[in-house]
């Protein structure tokens, strides 16, 4: 473009206030209302209002971001590349002001976006999963709220998201999609499985049986109470580890699995085998926790060895630590 014929710059953000508004000294101040707080969008005695998975999802996601005071791009992590000369119909929200101050001439921000990231929810639906503390829901249904809140947040960020849903085989595999319909199917299958639980479990045949569906590298996100042998599972996560991908895993469980219940005597149901066996909790508490103590250490201790991501999940307050932790490990 000619010298001569450079575009008229559009006003700067105080000239375009000072038009529409007119002077500073006519402005009323009025107090914004206040930004709704993102404890009260993730308090447990409000999930009955969410009996659409969707609905839920979305609801809790908004309502973290709003907390947060974040933007409406949910974290998306777009890099800045270049300025550009600014020409007419370029975004004027895209101006970099501060150069403007100090040039005079008007240049415009660019970015390039980030490559989508192939992310691979992997869900347990075995019988352990089952299990309901008093007072509580049971732990899948609390599960299906964290996948459909977690692949809301990632389609939202522009991810592509995969769902697995497994037993002792692999029950339902979607493969990687980022489509509002890729979505309403992810949650739909989520909702079947919350209704058709199984028995056993087996995340290291899981995994071995995906090797050949992960085709692109990406991160695998775990959900699961991880009741099975660690060397097993990490063996499994080998595989992945050596090509690349990223491994985020949760252990979702209940206090009254880390601690037993508060009882004189209870009935243990082994809900993969069908055994039941009644004891006073009191009396094997001690040697309890002390194994369930060195077996969450365990898969803490091969975690780290491995470079994986460990956090365990407890059911009073699922939806903050799974969100933050998903963004932090994103973020790195």
């Amino acid at each position: 473009m000619p010298s001569d014929q450079r575009p008229t710059p559009p006003p700067l953000p105080s000239q375009r206030r000072q038009e529409r508004w007119g002077p500073p000294s006519q402005l009323v101040q009025v107090t914004p209302p206040p930004m709704p707080k993102q404890v009260e969008i993730l308090k447990i005695e409000d999930i009955s209002k969410y009996k659409n998975l969707l609905v839920f999802a979305k609801a809790v996601i908004e309502g973290y971001f709003s907390g947060k005071h974040k933007s409406a791009d949910y974290g998306s992590n777009a890099e800045f590349a270049e300025h550009k000369a600014y020409n007419l119909g370029d975004p004027i929200e895209h101006i970099d002001w501060r150069v403007y101050a100090r040039t005079r001439d008007l240049y415009v921000r660019r970015y390039r976006e980030e490559t989508d990231m192939a992310i691979y929810l992997v869900v347990d639906m075995s019988g352990s999963m089952s299990y309901q503390g008093k007072g509580e829901e049971p732990k899948f249904q609390r599960v299906a709220r964290i996948a459909a809140s977690l692949a809301y947040l990632m389609i939202q960020q522009g991810d592509k998201v995969s769902l697995t849903l497994y037993n002792e085989k692999i029950e339902k595999y979607l493969p990687p999609a980022g489509t509002r319909r890729h979505l309403h199917e992810i949650v739909s299958s989520l909702e079947f499985a919350n209704r058709k639980q199984s028995s056993k479990t087996s995340l290291a045949e899981t995994l071995n049986e995906c090797g050949a569906l992960f085709k692109k590298k990406g991160r695998i996100v775990v959900l699961s109470d991880f009741f099975e042998d660690p060397e097993q599972i990490f063996d499994a996560l080998g595989r992945y580890l050596h090509r690349g991908f990223e491994i985020l895993l949760y252990q979702i469980v209940d206090r009254d699995e880390l601690e037993l219940p508060d009882l004189e005597i209870a009935s243990f149901v082994d809900s993969e085998t069908g055994e039941q066996i009644q004891v006073a909790p009191m009396e094997i508490r001690k040697a309890y926790t002390g194994t369930m103590e060195k077996y969450i250490e365990t898969l803490e201790e091969k975690s780290v060895e491995n470079g994986v991501r460990f956090t365990q999940i407890h059911t009073e307050s699922p939806y903050l630590e799974a969100i933050e932790t998903y963004l932090e490990q994103r973020a790195k």
